[in-house]
């Protein structure tokens, strides 16, 4: 009897096991983190700009661990740096190293933003920003984004007038294939109608050619009886 029980029991472990392994070996990935689209950013000196940086988990997230790099040619330093301990609570700072520095994100609501608001800039503000996490809940497996940001005396200003051009161009041209086309279906019209009444009148004038030469089916002249 508990031989086979033990039986019974045999496919259950096998589960059990092949569940354990899957689990155990399957990749957990860091949670990504992303600083926007754009890899390089312009801010006028002397004025504010925001650091975007988000982050998600797949897994949730517990005392996460957050911080902001900067590392130009010749520096690197440790901006900000703070924990975040659960997906109801905002991220609370640790180390801030620059009173310019505000940490402007929230994780309520699933925001999941740590960015960062950087005030007064300076030329010497050029340089590399990166955002770092750390999830606990994942293994402590690390994830970063970096992002350039770009001091300068005045924003140049984006010249659209060979834009304008092209679109203009491109708008016409089309316009005028349009046009051709309107164009040809009139002229195609009026070739038809005009072969329509050539052959109406070719038909009324074969009608008339018939009964003047007395064929069948047309009046022709009756001739007085032949006296005997």
């Amino acid at each position: 009897m508990s031989r086979a029980g033990d039986q019974g029991k045999a496919p259950e472990r096998w589960l059990g096991f092949g569940l354990l392994a899957l689990f155990l070996l399957s990749p957990v990935s860091s949670p990504p983190v992303s600083v926007g689209k754009a890899t390089t950013i312009y801010a006028v000196n002397g004025s504010a700009i925001l650091l975007p940086c988000t982050f998600s988990s797949c897994f949730g997230f517990e005392n996460l661990y957050f911080r902001w790099n900067y590392n130009n040619t010749d520096v690197y330093r440790i901006l900000i740096d703070g924990i975040v301990k659960n997906e109801k609570s905002d991220p609370k700072v640790r180390v801030k190293e620059d009173d310019r520095i505000t940490l402007e994100g929230s994780t309520k609501e699933k925001m999941n933003n740590i960015s960062i608001q950087l005030r007064d800039l300076e030329f010497s503000d050029t340089g590399k920003y990166t955002c770092y996490v750390r999830n606990p809940k994942e293994k402590d497996l690390a994830n970063s984004a970096t992002i350039f940001l770009q001091v300068v005396d005045k924003l140049e200003e984006v010249d659209n007038t060979v834009t304008l051009i092209i679109l203009a161009v491109v708008g016409g041209v089309i316009g005028l294939l349009v046009c051709i086309l309107l164009l040809k279906k009139f002229i195609t019209f009026i070739l038809k109608k005009t072969r329509e009444k050539k052959k109406e009148c070719l038909v009324s004038s074969s009608g008339n050619d018939n009964t003047e030469n007395g064929l069948p089916g047309s009046k022709a002249e009756e001739k007085p009886p032949t006296k005997v």
